[in-house]
């Protein structure tokens, strides 16, 4: 079985807000996943889906830049070591070019993009910043409204296409998603996979013991149905306006919502954080 460090505790902590007893009995008995740990409790707690890995520590920005006529736009994430770096005007000199260079070839694929002199850039600006730079994602949207909504830290922005209304109705609903961060468009969009593991987690739950299966299923679905509507951005209560859905939004101007991408600087990178005071002292305790 895998050693349970410190830093494994400390992660599934910051994922749950549980305490450090719970969490290490849980990756004890998950053998050191984490991901099955945080299921494991899920079902035996009732506890919310957990929050995201907190290891994507890699730092950066986000670029977006759309069209005049808002028929298309682009919205690119590139890396650094450091948020010391993310912040240089060198480097963000070199994000504006490798936005515009997306931009005006509507190039979605980044290893494409990076031939040639923006690769030439990259190397000059690694030897001068002393750190590695990394153009990682492009995304690319064309469609009669499209808009973008970059937050003021510059680490999450939204590109979403809407089918018609006005620009700023669809800055509005990019605004939204980056603050809300959506799983589906809507509730037909979310996988079977999902809504069945979703499923099995529920019935697991402590308050669901001993209950008869037909007010099991009944309690189940009306907590599908919870969980379809928080994710779903089209049932959403829109974040300026609680009262108002996204739905009621697109239904007033004819408009729907053909697709949305939402990035955030790091996510989905492993940085591997080592707190050695941690890790001695609970190799001391055995």
């Amino acid at each position: 079985m895998a050693a349970i460090s410190a830093s494994m505790v400390k992660e599934l902590r910051e994922r749950t807000s549980l305490g450090m007893m719970d969490c290490k009995k849980a990756l004890v008995a998950a053998e050191g996943n984490i991901e099955q740990a945080i299921e494991d409790l899920r079902k035996s707690s009732g506890m919310k889906a957990a929050k995201k890995a907190g290891r994507t520590a890699a730092e950066g920005v986000v670029c977006a830049k759309v069209a005049a006529d808002n028929s298309f736009g682009v919205l690119v994430e590139v890396n650094s070591e450091t948020d010391f770096a993310a912040r240089d005007e060198g480097f963000l000199a070199f994000v504006t070019q490798v936005t515009d260079a997306a931009f005006a070839a509507k190039q979605d694929d980044m290893a494409v993009l990076m031939q040639g002199d923006l690769s030439d850039a990259r190397e000059a600006l690694v030897q001068k910043i002393g750190e590695n730079i990394t153009p990682r994602r492009i995304v690319m949207l064309e469609a009669a409204n499209v808009a973008a909504y970059v937050h003021s830290n510059n680490k999450v922005a939204t590109l979403i296409a809407l089918t018609a209304g006005e620009s700023e109705l669809a800055k509005d609903i990019a605004m939204h998603v980056t603050a809300t961060n959506p799983r589906v468009i809507s509730r037909e969009d979310m996988t079977v996979e999902e809504v069945d593991k979703e499923k099995e987690i529920i019935k697991a739950q402590p308050d669901m013991a001993g209950k008869p299966d037909a007010i099991v299923d009944k309690m189940m679905m009306g907590r599908i149905n919870k969980f379809l509507a928080e994710n779903s951005l089209t049932e959403q209560p829109f974040v300026k306006n609680p009262d108002e859905k996204i739905s009621d939004l697109l239904n007033a101007v004819s408009a729907s919502v053909t697709a949305f991408n939402r990035l955030e600087v790091g996510e989905g990178i492993e940085v591997e954080e080592v707190d050695f005071a941690a890790e001695v002292a609970q190799q001391l305790k055995g």
